[in-house]
């Protein structure tokens, strides 16, 4: 258990927990104990966000729950029961929710922000094992894998699924998809999210990355089919996260991404346009076929150009505002 308080007279509050403030010329005696909260995202979650609050507060200092813009008890239930609530007028993502509860984390200086799912799917008694990480200084992030130590019953296509998106973000993850999580002080300050859908947990490990905090994993369990475990159907919970690695890797790394695509049209160009060199010397002639192939070519060509050059401007951009911030 981390960081237990005693039982029911911490009806926790809004109020800014405060730290014990010692001197110059005082030490405090023994060791610094961590402030551990742990942030909740739900939405419509009634049925389990009981016991995942309860079980949650056993386990850290505090629990706050973004209510994104439920329609049922859930934020009611998890008032009651000793969390504090913030609540989204409606229902705006699971990446809004994340970074309400990173918000909430800084202005109360928390030290480790354990994010878990209001589904029931993650066991809030695992929590101590992502902070003993933290609390270490093994690690800066710490992911709760649902494919490492014993086989979990993972639905086949989630983990093909995940699999496919490891491969796109290629930080050494194996679970890129989990949403359980701890994170250090150094890391709650730092990061912001700013993808709104389900994109966030992706683009927080490729923010972290870059940033070169360490990430660990460590073995969890989940449970599938205690709640409804997902507000939208696996395809489209590929295509959004898809849709953000895409996004975060043309806003980070331009020139990659725009110089590779712009070069791989103007070579496309370059075939048609020697097709087009071909048809008009074996038919002596600029019949529909050679015009059309013709116009191909140069739409490629100019296309890529174009596409090339937008890279580099935007990679000069970029260059030019890490250097002033730092």
């Amino acid at each position: 258990m981390i960081g237990r308080k005693p039982a029911a007279a911490e009806a926790f509050s809004s109020h800014k927990l405060q730290r014990p403030d010692f001197s110059a010329n005082e030490e405090p005696i023994g060791p610094v104990s961590l402030l551990v909260v742990a942030g909740i995202p739900a939405y419509n979650e009634e049925r389990t966000i009981a016991k995942v609050v309860v079980v949650s507060l056993r386990q850290v200092d505090k629990v706050v729950v973004c209510n994104d813009g439920s329609t049922d008890m859930t934020g009611i239930i998890a008032s009651k029961l000793g969390a504090e609530v913030i609540s989204h007028d409606r229902n705006l993502g699971k990446g809004e929710a994340l970074r309400s509860l990173f918000k909430v984390a800084r202005s109360i200086g928390a030290d480790v922000l354990v994010t878990l799912d209001g589904d029931g799917q993650h066991n809030p008694e695992e929590i101590p094992r992502l902070v003993d990480a933290i609390k270490s200084g093994a690690a800066d992030v710490v992911v709760g894998s649902r494919f490492l130590g014993p086989r979990t019953a993972v639905p086949r296509y989630r983990e093909v699924g995940n699999k496919f998106l490891n491969a796109l973000i290629s930080d050494g993850v194996g679970d890129t998809q989990s949403g359980f999580r701890a994170y250090g002080r150094a890391v709650i300050e730092s990061i912001v999210p700013a993808e709104m859908g389900m994109g966030v947990d992706s683009e927080i490990l490729m923010e972290a990355s870059q940033r070169g905090f360490k990430i660990a994993e460590v073995p969890v369990s989940v449970t599938y089919g205690g709640g409804k475990t997902s507000k939208h159907n696996p395809f489209y919970h590929t295509l959004d996260v898809v849709f953000s690695i895409v996004k975060l890797t043309s806003i980070r790394h331009p020139l990659m991404f725009y110089g590779g695509a712009g070069l791989a049209l103007v070579l496309v160009g370059l075939y048609f346009l020697i097709r087009t060199i071909l048809l008009y010397f074996s038919s002596k002639a600029l019949d529909f076929l050679t015009v059309t192939v013709g116009f191909v070519s140069f739409a490629f060509v100019l296309i890529g150009l174009l596409t090339f050059f937008t890279g580099v401007i935007l990679f000069t951009i970029t260059t030019v505002i890490r250097k002033v911030e730092k």
